[in-house]
């Protein structure tokens, strides 16, 4: 069973790099006169996305375990209104902000966690009155925009630019453009690289494996099911409270509104990266580049600029529904050779 599982989630993470390799190679060659070709287009990608990152590898790590949540959206409305509204209205400094944030993350997380594993409530209701929760908390703590200006923290770390001594080229009027990074992305990958690191060497790593395997045989192997899923969401809504952060540092604003979808954009960037709806198969790296896709299918049809935004969602569709297809294809096999 093991050796099923170790080639299903290299094969579906093999696939999904070809998919973004193959269509990020087919943008540059259609759109090279519109600079795609230009290393800052592909870096624009992971700083607009580096949010989403975020909240999709804690997605993954609930999804392993056979799990969702569906309240990550409205979590990081909330995170960003609160640091808002903290910084303008309520005058407290940009970090102590932030600890709070996170504080709240790991609170909202402990109870969706408890109520999911200890009181075995789905996960779907339990996330979803979470989703309500935070999205209606967002409009209680400020009805309006509210954007960040007088935080000199918070402005100077959004500003930050990060450049890299390569790929630089120049512009139509002569003057050098030097690719940069901004720490939201160096945040989002090291995020990336610890879950990494968490799922493949350490104990509660491989428990969620076993736990999104077979339930069942994790109870006989000792491992304390509960426990390990508590964790699980936890580090989720902690993760996402990272995300959150990030999203507000792109966006130095808080609005009600803000991130609707990106939930579902989570939960497909996890599917497209190779994790399995049933859970015990996926890889955070997976879902990384499942987040570069859609960020590529994104920037594919701004740089045509003559498609709708919506054909986005059409192609994320069409992405989604053939790697759940691919999916079923998997458990049939795996279940043949039980």
């Amino acid at each position: 069973m093991k050796k099923t599982k170790i080639n299903s989630n290299s094969l579906l993470l093999l696939i999904t790099v070809v998919l973004f390799v193959v269509m990020y190679a087919g943008g540059c060659i259609i759109y090279s006169s519109k600079g795609f070709t230009h290393l800052q287009t592909f870096l624009n990608i992971l700083i607009n996305n580096a949010g989403l990152i975020c909240v999709a590898s804690g997605m993954t790590c609930v999804m392993l375990t056979g799990g969702i949540d569906i309240s990550v959206g409205s979590l990081v409305a909330m995170d960003c209104m609160i640091l808002a509204v903290g910084i303008e209205q309520w005058g407290w400094s940009s970090p102590v902000l932030m600890v709070l944030i996170l504080v709240i993350g790991v609170v909202f997380g402990l109870v969706q966690g408890f109520c999911i594993a200890y009181l075995d409530i789905q996960p779907f209701i339990v996330t979803m009155a979470g989703m309500f929760f935070a999205r209606g908390m967002t409009a209680v703590i400020c009805r309006n925009q509210v954007s960040i200006v007088s935080d000199k923290i918070f402005t100077t770390l959004a500003g930050l630019k990060i450049e890299l001594p390569f790929g630089g080229y120049m512009n139509k009027k002569g003057i050098l453009q030097v690719p940069y990074l901004r720490i939201t992305v160096i945040v989002a990958l090291i995020v990336v690289i610890l879950v990494y690191l968490m799922l493949k060497y350490t104990k509660f790593g491989r428990s969620i494996y076993a736990i999104g395997g077979n339930q069942q045989s994790a109870t006989l192997m000792g491992l304390n099911v509960k426990k390990t899923k508590l964790k699980a969401y936890v580090l989720s809504s902690f993760l996402t409270s990272i995300g959150g952060i990030c999203y507000c540092l792109n966006t130095m604003a808080g609005t009600t509104q803000q991130a609707t979808g990106l939930e579902m954009n989570a939960i497909s960037s996890s599917v497209i990266g190779g994790t399995l709806l049933t859970g015990g198969v996926g890889n955070v790296f997976g879902s990384l580049v499942g987040v570069l896709i859609n960020g590529t299918i994104s920037s594919l049809v701004k740089t045509n600029g003559k498609l709708i935004s919506s054909w986005s969602n059409i192609i994320t569709a069409i992405l989604l529904c053939f790697f759940i297809i691919l999916q079923s294809v998997f458990a049939k096999i795996k279940d043949s050779k039980k």
